[in-house]
């Protein structure tokens, strides 16, 4: 049997403690007039325990295997044979100096530090033995309750069809003590029946499921027409002509809006899907349309492909002022030079930028600003609405471009002189490779150290643009007489302005062009194929070469 350390740990009380003299605590408690429990006898439930003859008092607590540490929870008791410490071995636990546990007021608390409870288990006459404080024996065995035999039960009905009240079921909000009473059923007379929530909840489920399947029908049907059912759409190809203008730039979903609210379609999802079954579906144009309402979405779209259905004036690259004002008078169906007449009355309101404005010499101020595009042009539109939707066009190209930073890193006096140059490189080139190279020659010629050309430029498409023709063959002695400022012949530098209308190709070109030091240029088939030259007579040969193609005509 280990007994407790001398040392570290804490040892046992004992009565010949010399902290409190001969007597120990009792001693204590006899001064105060006191027995050490009071006066009440207290009953002997000790004998002397020959196995420890060291130990005068024996208190229950030396034979337990380990000492119990500082800190720790209250540790179980084990027996000597290792097993649970159950009252059956004949070493017995007294209560120190005959203590009656049920009489120590101090039972009830736990042991102080270090301490241990005492086994209350070894009194010999103590069966069923005390209980500790916070230790419970096995429950004592109840008799069963009596309950009586249930008798056979109705088939269930639920009171939504006898009649009953519903209420008498136990519910969630039913009060405390309402249920606490009928638990005395169990233990008086016959126990009342308790109605089953199942029929309630088959009814729900069942009113549930019949009002769900309608509703979820119904929104279930409208979601699939909606997600993945065919669209509203009308049949034929209608009748009641009426004219839509679709805006540059617009998609399916944008044009099937417009024509669902001027009647042609029936809804903006037949549209879309019809032009999604038409292989050309996505080739549709800006333009002004001449369609029928209530027609089917597949003819709509097939309408829209035919050029002949579409109101839209297309400009091409490179066309000068005068052609365009033309196509306008045609397209508004207006007396001849009722455009161009605007033109020159109202350039001021039409949108041009500041840098466009105040140039001498300069024959329309809106060349170079009718951009090449396609616009949407409807019959009874104002001259006016159409050249400023052209003028807008032109800017944000522009814009995009960077006319006004750019010119300078090229050497020119602002982005005026860079549309020039654009404007002369779409009129003398045919493809895009001559655009760059005809940007070259361009470059080339009005830098101060060329003295091939002596900052002439020698274009024949400025002095056809002079005169508003077109001619490849002018003579000599015509050009080299003319000194208006157009012509290059005569003029150094650049034009005063713009000549054409310029794409974005040929701009790009008079933003990038070839650095291989090209200086002349000939369209030896007299049309279609220019060649390009370094020296003059490079050039030369190339000038022979057109004079042959012309004998062979």
């Amino acid at each position: 049997m280990t007994e407790y350390g001398r040392g570290a740990g804490h040892e046992p009380w004992h009565p010949e403690d010399p902290l409190y003299g001969d007597q120990g605590w009792a001693g204590q408690q006899s001064a105060h007039g006191q027995g050490p429990y009071g006066d009440q006898p207290q009953p002997q439930h000790y004998q002397q325990q020959p196995q420890h003859p060291q130990q005068p008092y024996y208190d229950g607590r030396q034979h337990q295997q380990h000492q119990q540490q500082p800190g720790y929870p209250e540790q179980q008791h084990y027996g000597h044979d290792g097993g649970w410490d159950t009252g059956g071995h004949q070493q017995q636990d007294p209560a120190p100096y005959g203590m009656n546990p049920a009489a120590d007021p101090y039972t009830g608390q736990r042991p102080g530090y270090g301490g241990e409870s005492p086994d209350y288990y070894a009194a010999p006459d103590a069966y069923p033995p005390p209980q500790p404080p916070g230790r419970r024996g096995p429950e004592p065995e109840q008799a069963p309750e009596w309950t009586p035999e249930p008798e056979p039960e109705a088939p269930e009905e639920h009171p939504f069809f006898t009649g009953g009240d519903a209420g008498d079921d136990d519910g969630p909000d039913e009060p405390r003590e309402s249920r606490r009473g009928r638990g005395g059923d169990r233990r008086g007379g016959k126990p009342k029946k308790k109605k089953s929530r199942n029929g309630t909840a088959c009814l729900i489920v069942a009113v549930v499921l019949v009002g769900g399947v309608g509703g979820i029908g119904y929104f279930g049907y409208q979601f699939w027409q909606n997600q993945f059912g065919a669209p509203e759409d009308y049949a034929g190809k209608g009748s009641d002509p009426t004219q839509v203008e679709i805006p540059q730039g617009a998609g399916g979903y944008e044009i099937g809006s417009l024509l669902e609210k001027a009647g042609v379609v029936k809804s903006q999802g037949a549209f879309v899907a019809a032009q999604n079954r038409n292989p050309q579906g996505k080739n549709i144009q800006a333009g002004v349309y001449t369609l029928n309402k209530k027609m089917s979405a597949d003819n709509a779209v097939s309408e829209m492909l035919k050029p002949s259905s579409r109101n839209a004036l297309i400009i091409p690259e490179g066309k000068r002022n005068a052609w365009v004002y033309e196509q306008i008078d045609k397209r508004l169906e207006v007396k001849p030079g009722t455009t161009e007449a605007a033109a020159e009355a109202e350039v001021k309101d039409l949108g041009l930028p500041d840098w466009a404005t105040g140039h001498p010499d300069v024959k329309d101020p809106l060349e170079g600003f009718l951009f090449p595009a396609s616009y949407p042009v409807a019959k009874n539109a104002k001259p006016a609405d159409v050249l400023k939707k052209m003028v807008a066009r032109a800017n944000a190209e522009y814009g995009k471009l960077d006319l006004e930073a750019n010119s300078t890193s090229l050497g020119l006096k602002g982005p005026w002189e860079l549309l020039t140059v654009a404007s002369l490189v779409q009129v003398e080139g045919k493809t895009d490779d001559d655009f760059r190279r005809m940007g070259e020659v361009i470059y080339n010629r009005l830098k101060p150290t060329n003295t091939e050309t002596n900052q002439l430029l020698q274009f024949d498409s400025a002095f056809n643009y002079l005169n508003g023709q077109s001619e490849i063959e002018i003579s000599e002695s015509e050009i080299n007489s003319n000194m208006d400022p157009y012509n290059t012949y005569t003029q150094k530098g650049l034009t005063p302005g713009p000549i054409s209308n310029p794409g974005t190709e040929a701009l790009a070109a008079a933003l990038n062009p070839t650095q291989d030091g090209w200086m002349y240029f000939v369209a030896t088939d007299g049309q279609h194929k220019t060649e390009f030259a370094k020296t003059h007579d490079d050039f030369l040969k190339l000038k022979e070469k057109f004079n042959e193609n012309k004998g062979s005509e």
